[in-house]
């Protein structure tokens, strides 16, 4: 019985992290790699992104680090940048980093 309580809450707990994490968009550094061709972001940044009151300093240097050394490569698959991607780099140009990085 004590197991069963347990795993419940941890469940719950669970559940509760996943459902309070979902509501903010999460952009892909592609893990800070090195390489050769973008790939699309999944997710468009909400417009919570773009005050400068909400700006996280993880997420910001990673936005623009990923930019600056990966902004002037093609997207893998040769298209052009999404909605989503246009938003990012939108957020990227407004944190103040500089326009012609992004290709």
């Amino acid at each position: 019985m004590k197991k069963l309580v347990v795993s419940v809450f941890a469940l719950l707990a669970l559940g509760a992290c996943s459902t309070s994490g979902s509501a903010t968009a999460q952009f892909d550094d592609e893990q800070q790699s090195d390489i050769s061709c973008m790939k699309h972001q999944e997710q468009t940044p909400g417009e919570e992104y773009f005050d400068e009151g909400n700006w996280d300093t993880v997420v910001s240097l990673s936005i623009l680090r990923y930019y600056t050394s990966n902004g002037s490569k093609p997207y893998c698959d040769g298209g052009e940048a999404t909605a989503a991607d246009q938003g990012w780099r939108k957020l990227y140009v407004q944190m103040g980093a500089d326009q012609t990085n992004l290709r």
